[in-house]
């Protein structure tokens, strides 16, 4: 495969930091009178403000707060916890072998602008990528494939030649639907989620150039 662009997912691909997403879910259900039973309340890849409409339906929830009041609660208590997060293991000298190849590295994530640019600080990302698109930027998220067909466009790549990355089944999904490659992370949680990848991986170690000759 000739890739001229890897568009990165950020949650769970690039960071660590789904337990994070866990606590901060529950923590702001538990506020509702909610006890979920489970670390990971949230659907992966497809938003904050999206999980709050689906979690509102599924416990029934009676409350006053908006989806969009519950997400800023959501995304407070996440920063929290924000010193527990981590940068998965080889991604910077992924990254560093790729730009030194010619190829173009962006990011495509189902959070806003705000929240994003303030965790890309905090990790010591900022400046890494070519282009960055949020949920800001489109009309639905993943698994819609607005998010990364519009990161195509604003580098300037044919969407056949963009490889994603991703760790979530909406994202592998709009992956496809936008006609681009993807390679999953693997979920050690939910194995099946990531089953529709063209290729699954532990780690950004194992994504070589001739494994990605080879998609």
């Amino acid at each position: 495969m000739k890739i001229s662009a890897v568009i990165f997912d950020l949650n769970g691909t690039i960071l660590e930091d789904e337990d994070e997403y866990g606590k901060a879910f529950n923590r702001v259900l538990k506020s509702l009178g909610v006890s979920s039973k489970t670390d990971y309340p949230h659907e992966k890849g497809i938003g904050v403000k999206e999980n709050w409409l689906r979690l509102l339906e599924k416990y029934k929830i009676k409350t006053d707060k908006t989806p969009e009041m519950l997400t800023k609660e959501t995304q407070e208590a996440y920063l929290t916890e924000i010193d527990e997060v981590t940068v998965r293991p080889g991604f910077e000298d992924f990254v560093e072998k790729l730009k030194d190849s010619g190829i173009e590295v962006a990011l495509a994530t189902s959070n806003t602008w705000e929240h994003v640019d303030r965790v890309l600080d905090t990790v010591n990302l900022q400046g890494v990528f070519d282009a960055v698109t949020t949920s800001d930027e489109v009309i639905y998220n993943k698994p819609d494939p607005g998010i990364f067909t519009i990161t195509a466009d604003k580098l300037g790549t044919e969407r056949y030649e963009c490889l994603v990355i991703e760790d979530s089944a909406s994202g592998i999904e709009a992956a496809k639907r936008a006609g681009m490659k993807v390679i999953a992370i693997s979920s050690e949680d939910d194995p099946k989620a990531v089953s529709k990848a063209d290729l699954i991986v532990d780690g950004f170690s194992e994504i070589t150039a001739q494994v990605i000759d080879q998609l």
